[in-house]
């Protein structure tokens, strides 16, 4: 028997974001500008599959090839005739939603693995019998072969992210450990690159250790010194161990995300905006953060954007060093009636500040006013779409001479909080019948309260204060089924 927290229940909810009134509104203009924009942060997520686990992205291209040819309502024969029960097949289609819901099969929120509700001899008895076997039962027998043993396992070391005996992590590859995590950050310290867009791999040849850092771009070749002066890669000697940062990780998905944004720019409404997406298709061509963090410079300025957006590797929650960030991104239209009340909110921080329980030294030494602004969500491309955001990250770039000094945006994200928080379908327990309405009506409200000050007060006025902790725990292994991912993806 299954435990119950590594299976997604048949009763979960799915909720569609509606964003068609706010699509309709926006110009011709407007809607290619968005359409080109959500290309490029849909190709990007691919990479969270990759960044995810071992047998992320082999699982979706699974199940990609067999909703293609069959929707979920024309496979209900096809489950019926392959033996599943109604509850299993339902479990087949809630296990579906998850993995696209958290782009790879752990939870996006809490990093634990889930697993198919049904058996696997029922579930390969389905994938046997789609349209997809059929078609092409080489491939298919290929993608169950190189997935299925993970997609269902259980075994301590794979119930979670994490380190070493402990988790499941794909930014290093197998051999590395906590210690060679460490030595590579101070190497990247040393050469000032930032770790936000790299993987780490080691190598030993006769008894000596090297380092593959790869970054993700659209470029392959070795850039000792390239024409755009970008990045710095090449051969390194650093505390007897030899370094080579080298470009092209995600090769094939970051190509894509540079020539849909450079498609956006045609269509942007202002310089800011067209500077804005040439940093970060300078960043995602040839691996460079810095062209990244210009290109944030320039969102910054662009206040109160009809259609606004981000994309890139931006939180580090999932790497077990804290150093790597998974690639985001998103794009939504400016909710106008809800960002008046936002606005009224920032208008009121100073005022709010020297309120709060801490004392002044813990505030930033000036408050910079954000755009803050509520959203409708278009596209969301990543491993969970949050209610709120306030990027960028005090640690993205470094809060003493980035680009944090110059200024930040929050943005509550209005259909989602509509969906999640201001609907109420779950069943409510530990409250008196007298209370429920009361509980139903104001849950959306105050929770938008809520993340309005969270975001605003909670990221965007205090200093960033760190502190160095020794982890005793080991790097975890990496398989490399990406190889096969990778020409299937796209």
């Amino acid at each position: 028997m299954v435990d119950s927290q590594y299976y997604l229940p048949n009763d979960i909810g799915v909720s569609a974001l509606d964003c068609r009134e706010a699509f309709r509104l926006l110009s011709p203009r407007e809607k290619m500008y968005s359409h080109y924009l959500s290309r490029a942060a849909w190709y990007g997520g691919l990479a969270v599959l990759l960044q995810t686990s071992p047998e992320s992205a082999n699982i979706f291209v699974l199940l990609q090839k067999i909703f293609r040819k069959q929707p979920a309502a024309e496979l209900v024969p096809v489950a019926i005739a392959a033996g599943l029960t109604s509850e299993e097949y339902q479990a087949f289609l809630v296990y579906a939603a998850g993995l696209y819901a958290n782009m790879g099969n752990y939870k996006s929120f809490g990093d634990t693995k889930f697993v198919p509700n049904l058996p696997k001899d029922k579930l390969k008895a389905l994938v046997f019998a789609s349209q997809a076997f059929t078609e092409q039962p080489s491939e298919m027998e290929a993608l169950w072969d190189s997935c299925s043993s993970a997609l269902f396992s259980l075994e301590d070391k794979q119930k979670q992210l994490g380190l070493g005996s402990k988790g499941i992590t794909t930014y290093f590859s197998g051999n590395c450990g906590l210690e060679d995590a460490e030595l590579a950050q101070k190497f990247l310290d040393s050469q000032n690159l930032s770790a936000y867009n790299t993987r780490l791999f080691k190598t030993e040849k006769g008894g000596k250790l090297s380092y593959e850092v790869r970054l993700a771009s659209a470029v392959k070749s070795d850039c000792a010194i390239d024409g755009e002066g970008e990045t710095r890669c090449g051969s390194f000697s650093f505390e007897d161990k030899e370094f080579t940062v080298k470009r092209g990780d995600y090769a094939q998905i970051m190509e894509k995300v540079s020539h849909y944004l450079e498609k956006a720019q045609a269509h942007a409404a202002s310089e800011n905006q067209k500077k804005m997406l040439e940093g970060y298709r300078r960043s995602f061509t040839f691996g460079s953060i810095d062209a990244h963090k210009e290109g944030s410079r320039f969102w910054i300025k662009d206040k109160g954007p009809i259609v606004e957006s981000y994309i890139g590797f931006i939180e580090s929650y999932r790497d077990p060093f804290g150093s790597r960030g998974e690639f985001e991104g998103f794009v939504a239209v400016v909710n106008k009636a809800m960002s008046e009340r936002f606005a009224k909110l920032v208008s009121s921080a100073e005022v709010l500040l020297p309120e709060l329980p801490w004392p002044r030294d813990f505030e930033k030494d000036t408050f910079l006013k954000p755009d803050f602004t509520s959203l409708d969500v278009l596209t969301f491309a990543g491993s969970g779409i949050p209610a709120g955001i306030n990027i960028p990250n005090c640690t993205y770039p470094e809060p003493t001479h980035g680009i944090v000094s110059e200024g930040f945006k929050n943005v509550s994200l209005g259909n989602v909080l509509a969906v999640a928080y201001a609907t109420q379908k779950e069943k409510l327990t530990f409250l008196e019948e007298e209370d429920k309405d009361a509980y139903i009506k104001w849950k959306g409200p105050s929770f938008e309260v809520q993340v309005g000050l969270h975001e605003l007060l909670g990221h965007g006025s205090g200093k960033l204060f760190v502190q160095v902790i020794h982890l005793t725990q080991r790097i975890n292994y990496i398989n490399s089924a990406e190889h096969l991912a990778f020409t299937l993806l796209l």
